[in-house]
């Protein structure tokens, strides 16, 4: 046996009231219904619900306990409400955001907190796999990443674009290059990302289309993992160029071999909406097209 949520709303409403047909206009129903959702459970179940004393009826004991399960049902109610509606209001709304790297992604968001400082903003990292497959199955509203295939799927707009780079320690031989090839690298110890990363896949086909077959080192699940090998001296590591915003002695240097540049993204379900989101991708325009603009004044 079980008991609805609609029976055990009309016990609430009885026992807050008084009556059938009170109950019945505060739930907006006919007061049989409400008698027969009471009856219904004191005679599928055996139990009392209510005893009549001066015309008025009151709760037993049980009664009062199913009235704190209704108190509980409404709190739940509540709170599937105002997730379901907070991304579409820009007061005390929220977003979640799946970065693949650090920045640009950071610095978007604190362009949209400044423009929007009541949204709360939760966010998710990992690879260009774990990020692309979150948007899709919706675990975060949106996602920046580089190099999403313009497939159709997606809204995007661009923030940045970059290229990947090598990343040397200070004390590297290498770190007085101005531009280094595959063949240089190739004798190096390499530090790589794990399959699913965006970089790893550029890597590999910059090796690959030199006809090199390169076997790293040490192999990592993060980008910041692979930035601490490189400032701790193990090797030589690749990230986008804008991905981060750390100014320390490691050295970003071109390769001959990845010198295609890549657009960096905000990007989401085409078909998802919402003020939120719509505010998000305006701040992202804002941010994109400051950046182009300081790249097109500081000229080739």
């Amino acid at each position: 046996m079980t008991v609805s949520p609609t029976r055990i709303r009309a016990v609430n409403a009885v026992a807050a009231s008084g009556s059938f047909a009170a109950a019945a206009r505060l739930l907006g129903i006919s007061q049989p219904a409400v008698s027969q959702h009471v009856k219904g459970i004191e005679e599928e179940f055996g139990v009392r619900l209510f005893l009549r004393r001066n015309g008025a009826l009151h709760p037993t004991p049980l009664c009062l306990e199913l009235c704190d399960v209704a108190e509980r049902m409404t709190e739940a109610e509540n709170a599937a409400t105002r997730i379901l509606t907070r991304r579409n209001a820009l007061a005390d709304g929220h977003i979640s955001v799946g970065l693949g790297n650090s920045m640009p992604g950071m610095a978007l968001i604190a362009l949209f907190n400044k423009r929007h400082p009541s949204v709360s903003i939760s966010v998710q990292t990992g690879s260009f796999e774990e990020i692309t497959a979150a948007v899709i199955t919706r675990r975060v509203d949106v996602g920046v990443l580089p190099n999403v295939p313009d497939d159709g799927r997606f809204r995007r707009e661009l923030l940045v674009r970059q290229q990947v780079v090598a990343i040397v320690n200070a004390d590297s031989a290498l770190a007085s290059e101005q531009c280094l090839t595959c063949e240089q690298l190739i004798t190096a110890p390499l530090v790589f990302r794990t399959r699913g990363s965006s970089t790893q896949r550029v890597v590999d086909r910059a090796f690959n289309g030199a006809g090199l077959n390169p076997v790293p080192l040490l192999t990592l699940d993060t980008r910041d993992g692979v930035y601490e090998a490189v400032a701790n001296g193990i090797g030589v590591g690749f990230m986008w160029r804008e991905g981060t915003g750390r100014t320390d002695t490691i050295r970003r240097i071109p390769v001959r071999e990845m010198d295609r540049l890549y657009d960096e993204v905000v990007f989401a379900p085409r078909d998802d909406s919402g003020q939120v989101g719509e505010a998000f991708f305006a701040a992202a325009k804002v941010f994109g097209s400051s950046v182009l603009a300081d790249a097109a004044a500081k000229g080739p």
